[in-house]
């Protein structure tokens, strides 16, 4: 009898940054008090959220100014969620992640995008929202995240935090690529059960062109 050896197993992939600061803040929020100081820092600028500094330094101290707004802004938004939305699974890293995986998570435009296909959101305001935000600065884009989350949130649509914390992160210095991910998201969901009706529509004769 021969045994074939057991196959090659794929070392697991330790949590990202952002995942592991995620899992911190609802670690945090378990407790009542500091969930409430948490979510003073809702909308705010840094400068403003004193009672998120003991908290958040050790996770911040060496970051630049914007990886340090996202984190502030990213761990209110968390212990802000309302109470309609603390039993949403909360996306996550898979084990072991690869490139492909981590693009398939959700980020704003995906979630944007199932918002209208449950009829969350109109299709003319999501898409607007989006184009709006692809054209403004981070701080422009902060102060309407509250409302926007909370939204999705009480809609049911779970919000992938470590995508969004990242996203914000690099948002002034990379939007353009991070604006395109958004919407090309969002019209790969909202136009995957309404592909483009081409049945019957006349296709052009290139070769008799060509040939004049």
């Amino acid at each position: 009898m021969t045994f074939s050896p057991p196959p090659p197993t794929t070392p697991k992939k330790p949590p990202s940054s952002s995942d592991r600061f995620v899992t911190y803040v609802f670690d945090l929020c378990e407790s009542k008090r500091t969930q409430a100081e948490l979510r003073r820092g809702l909308g705010l600028p840094v400068e403003r959220c004193n009672y998120l500094h003991r908290y958040l330094v050790p996770w911040t101290a060496e970051a630049h100014v914007d990886a340090k707004r996202a984190h502030y802004a990213v761990a209110a938004l968390i212990a802000a969620r309302p109470r309609t939305a603390r039993n949403l699974p909360a996306p996550g890293a898979a084990d072991g992640e690869g490139a492909a995986a981590r693009r398939a998570r959700a980020n704003l435009g995906a979630c944007l995008g199932q918002a209208v296909t449950k009829s969350i959101l109109k299709p003319a305001t999501a898409e607007s929202a989006l184009h709006l935000m692809s054209r403004q600065s981070a701080d422009a884009i902060h102060p309407g995240l509250p409302a926007l989350t909370r939204q999705l949130l009480n809609g049911g649509i779970p919000l992938d935090w470590a995508v969004l914390l990242q996203d914000l992160t690099w948002w002034n210095r990379d939007r353009d690529r991070i604006a395109t991910n958004w919407l090309e998201s969002y019209f790969r969901i909202t136009t995957a059960e309404t592909p483009p009706d081409t049945e019957g529509a006349e296709i052009p004769d290139l070769t008799e062109e060509t040939q004049r």
